[in-house]
């Protein structure tokens, strides 16, 4: 990769990678990263709440988890008839269940008591034994009138899933403050001068190679007033995106120790957000999403899935089609997907993400404020989007397909013919379709 991360001059613990403008500057849409246009289901399965930010239920080597049949995912929510752009001051950790991948069931909302005035999103892990942890944001100050925004990174043990009679995941939970940021490698709340604040969406990974157990999040690199970073530029020094990383010394899920940032992107974008690892191949593919209005003054980037490759944990990361672009949505429907998460399966990737606002093409997702709210309503997916399929190889990846929504495939359960498939049989499909 190039050298210029443009972290230089950031004092403390640096990250060993970045995220480059010159990178970032070649992000274009091709077709092996548009995905195609994504229209509202014919049924709404779970039509009584707003579902955005999701995550599955996972084992330590990372895989989907399989509970006596049941697969399981955990989403931010909150009721159907509030305002989209509401949401997020209300989210509630619900939890959803299927024994086919296809047809979901709303389990409820998993905790009474969590911290925080609200939560946002994170991972969930079902240990060895059977236990059940969740990872989860803590957003707002406990008991405060009004909203706020600080961020703290929460571990919650106790689930266990039962069976006997149907579904149903309980307690007791327990809720552990796990990570804080330190202001020398994480940004504070009080340090932060542009934007929003981050330091959220934990995300746990058991290496396979080492068997360390690690935390990814989202965060941001300290940029002190008068830091010669990005040639002593505050505006830009204001994007200062970094994927942190937390290492637990025993292997225990409540247990974590702050290191050094996985990768930082001073200089170019300010959130990347929900970081997560696909281990295959010997590599590690790290992803995360950002917003096209999070990017630095002179970047032209997309709502969109990014990654990046090292052939180490801690390695030296380089982006995935030269520019870091791997999802992302088509330029007349570039707000109709977000909050992407991808997962192994056999020898593809699969990309989940929910459906977000379609029959828009604003430029910016403000403009969704400025409709009558009976629209804003009606173009609000607020349900998980088609899964994608993708083909990686080292540092090339390209959409090939996909599923529909609310698929969710297990390992080794087939998956339909690839529109490329089709092609070379002769059957081609209407590449704008999503297959089923």
């Amino acid at each position: 990769m190039t050298e210029q991360s443009l972290g230089e001059g950031v004092p403390g613990h640096q990250a060993r990678a970045g995220w480059s403008r010159e990178q970032a500057g070649a992000i274009e849409r091709t077709d092996d990263t548009v995905a195609p246009i994504v229209y509202p289901p014919e049924d709404d399965q779970i039509p009584e709440v707003h579902i955005w930010d999701t995550w599955f239920l996972r084992t330590r080597d990372g895989t989907l988890a399989e509970v006596d049949g049941y697969r399981v995912c955990f989403s931010l929510t909150a009721p159907s008839d509030l305002l989209p752009g509401k949401r997020h001051d209300v989210a509630t950790i619900r939890c959803f269940y299927s024994d086919d991948g296809k047809n979901w069931h709303n389990a409820g909302p998993v905790f009474e008591d969590a911290l925080g005035q609200r939560q946002w999103a994170g991972s969930a892990l079902y240990d060895d034994d059977g236990s059940v942890y969740l990872f989860y944001t803590a957003a707002g100050e406990d008991g405060a009138e009004d909203l706020t925004y600080g961020q703290r990174i929460v571990g919650a043990g106790g689930g266990r899933i039962h069976t006997d009679d149907g579904f149903e995941l309980s307690g007791p939970w327990t809720h552990h403050e796990l990570l804080q940021p330190d202001g020398e490698r994480y940004e504070r709340e009080d340090q932060s001068r542009a934007m929003i604040y981050t330091f959220r969406d934990p995300w746990f990974f058991e290496d396979p190679e080492t068997g360390e157990t690690w935390l990814l999040f989202e965060a941001n690199s300290p940029v002190p007033e008068g830091s010669d970073a990005c040639g002593g530029d505050a505006e830009l020094q204001g994007f200062n995106g970094s994927v942190g990383i937390a290492r637990s010394p025993s292997g225990d899920p409540l247990e974590w120790e702050l290191e050094a940032p996985l990768l930082d992107a001073v200089g170019v974008n300010q959130e990347l957000e929900r970081p997560h690892i696909v281990y295959g191949d010997g590599l590690y593919y790290l992803f995360f999403s950002s917003h096209l209005h999070t990017f630095a003054p002179g970047l032209d980037g997309f709502d969109a899935l990014y990654g990046f490759v090292a052939e180490e944990l801690r390695g030296d990361y380089v982006p995935l089609n030269d520019s870091g672009l791997v999802v992302t949505n088509p330029g007349n429907a570039p707000f109709q997907s977000y909050s992407w998460m991808a997962f192994p399966h056999d020898d593809e990737v699969l990309v989940q993400s929910f459906f977000n606002y379609y029959e828009f093409a604003g430029e910016t997702l403000d403009e969704i404020a400025h409709l009558p709210e009976s629209e804003q309503m009606r173009r609000f997916g607020g349900t998980l989007g088609p899964t994608v399929r993708l083909d990686v190889e080292g540092t090339r990846t390209r959409i090939i397909g996909a599923l529909g929504h609310w698929h969710i495939p297990m390992a080794g359960e087939a998956l339909p013919p690839t529109d490329r498939e089709l092609i070379r049989r002769g059957r081609a499909s209407d590449r704008g379709s999503y297959g089923q």
